[in-house]
């Protein structure tokens, strides 16, 4: 077995041993239909949206189709210690999506190779690309067909592979699973350059270990994902808390009801119990005309208070007041603070891309390029109410210069053969400090405070995961998979033995034969 194990930090890597690898001969050694880019040109993928890391590559490669994927990564299998790294809208937090004088691939570029509707038995699904962009998965299925995924992550201009290689979460996902339970055949390029389809009856190993893999078995070249009827519009409500059992009763209360007895969609978030603008109870209110009413809050009210976001789906055709009776009915088992809630109606696909109009505004605001050190995490139901006592209440009290989610999932909607590990109780929470180091506590100090979260984890023997995970050593990765290390690792040694591919995560070292 091939592999070897990475436990070095890597921030500033140019001083790194580099590949033994000249760009022009490898790009006359493999005769591709896309283009090379070198020098200048490759700094993109020399960053991501973390803004934590920054490593050169060799070249960034823009393939045109999977054959120029297959290609490259049998040509890298010939240079020593040469990588490949997938990038696909540089979203990742921290350098996932780089390599140190290695080849970036950059999967945007294959966005147009598949968009095709198949009618299977009956249900209906689109074949899409690996490197299209969720936001444009969703507007073309909905006014083409009047269709939509059924799961989705909150932020939509993410690749199609990029979220299947770790999980892709949001509010739907305690209905329908992550996007990865909701995807039925993947094409992608091997460690070994094979293009391979797979599904739940073919080649399942690389199909349930790609999904949630991380990147270190293939490349997603093409995903089969389910659809259905896209509603038209969505109530979206928000209800405020001041105690944290109450608010986690409410929101573990509508996520394990039965379809059709509840919300559309469900989350959450930790705000401050003051008037700062990001974190604070200007960032409830939905409605800009009405704000946020503070002498509303009962005296018991502690430093954070808790948000539960909502959503219900409905058609143009349907009465007005039938949407206010199934709203209604649904908000009296709820035990929020009576009037402080906020709703606004808009079209389905307005709701799905609210983050990009959030992500538009801080473009304006010159804050979107800030660095961002994100935690997310995934915490057992039973661990909540001391995490709340101890980072919601004390650690974050106030505010980290932007979200703080947390909202729960259901466990039985994940299926355990994909490579993603989790918590073991069947409800869990995912948990996401969304800093933006612009308007909060400087990088050091974001880092530092992220660290000692998850060591405090550790020491108090919670029950939990990282989602997006990065780890510094064999140790700690073995500690994250848990059981299922052993059959991560078989899985890599199948389909990447040479460890080629995904070199950002730090979890296997490039070997080669002498």
């Amino acid at each position: 077995m091939r592999i070897a194990y990475l436990d070095r930090t890597v921030h500033e890597t140019d001083g790194e041993p580099k590949p033994n690898g000249d760009v022009s001969a490898i790009s006359k050694s493999i005769d591709l239909q896309g283009s090379v880019e070198t020098g200048d040109k490759t700094t993109i993928a020399s960053k991501d949206f973390g803004g934590l890391y920054s490593t050169k590559p060799l070249a960034l490669i823009k393939p045109a189709r999977s054959d120029d994927i297959s290609r490259v990564i049998k040509a890298a299998s010939r240079i020593p210690r040469m990588t490949v790294a997938a990038r696909g809208n540089g979203h990742s937090i921290n350098g996932q999506a780089m390599t140190n004088g290695g080849l970036v691939i950059d999967m945007r570029s294959t966005e147009e190779n598949h968009f095709r509707l198949l009618n299977i038995n009956g249900s209906f699904f689109i074949d899409v690309s690996g490197g299209a962009l969720w936001e444009n998965v969703l507007t073309r299925c909905v006014s083409r067909f009047g269709l939509a995924p059924r799961s989705w992550t909150d932020y939509l201009s993410l690749t199609v592979g990029g979220t299947l290689a770790n999980a892709g979460v949001s509010g739907q996902a305690f209905r329908y699973g992550p996007q990865i339970s909701n995807v039925t055949e993947l094409e992608l390029v091997t460690g070994k350059g094979d293009i391979t389809v797979c599904s739940e009856t073919r080649n399942p190993e690389l199909f349930f270990g790609s999904l949630g893999g991380l990147g270190q078995l293939g490349i997603i070249t093409r995903a089969r994902v389910k659809l259905q009827p896209a509603p038209d519009m969505v109530r979206w409500i928000r209800v405020v808390y001041t105690e944290f059992d109450e608010f986690t009763r409410d929101a573990e209360f509508l996520v394990s009801r039965d379809d059709g007895e509840s919300f559309d969609y469900v989350e959450g978030f930790v705000f401050c119990n003051n008037d700062d603008p990001v974190n604070g109870w200007p960032s409830v209110p939905l409605d800009p005309v009405h704000g946020f009413n503070p002498g509303i809050i009962p005296q018991t009210g502690a430093s954070v208070l808790y948000c539960l976001e909502v959503a219900f789906h409905y058609q143009n055709g349907d009465h007005p007041s039938t949407v206010d009776k199934a709203v209604a009915g649904l908000l009296k088992r709820l035990r929020f603070v009576e009037g402080l809630k906020s709703q606004v109606d808009l079209s389905y696909v307005e709701f799905l891309l609210r983050v990009k109009r959030a992500e538009e505004q801080a473009k304006a605001n010159g804050i979107w390029d800030a660095p961002h050190p994100w935690l997310n995490l995934f915490i057992s139901r039973s661990n909540i109410v001391d995490f709340d006592q101890t980072v919601f209440k004390k650690m974050v009290k106030d505010g980290i210069g932007g979200p703080m989610l947390i909202y729960p999932l259901m466990r039985s909607k994940w299926d355990n053969r994909t490579s993603v590990a989790l918590p073991d109780s069947e409800i869990f929470y995912l948990v996401a400090l969304l800093r933006f180091v612009s308007r909060g506590p400087s990088v050091e100090e974001s880092v530092a405070q992220n660290r000692e979260i998850v060591e405090w984890c550790i020491k108090e023997g919670l029950d939990f995961k990282l989602y997006l995970p990065h780890y510094q050593s064999k140790e700690e990765w073995q500690r994250h998979f848990g059981d299922q290390w052993t059959r991560f690792v078989e899985r890599k040694a199948s389909f990447d033995p040479m460890a080629i591919l995904a070199p950002g995560q730090n979890i296997f070292e490039r070997t080669h034969l002498s």
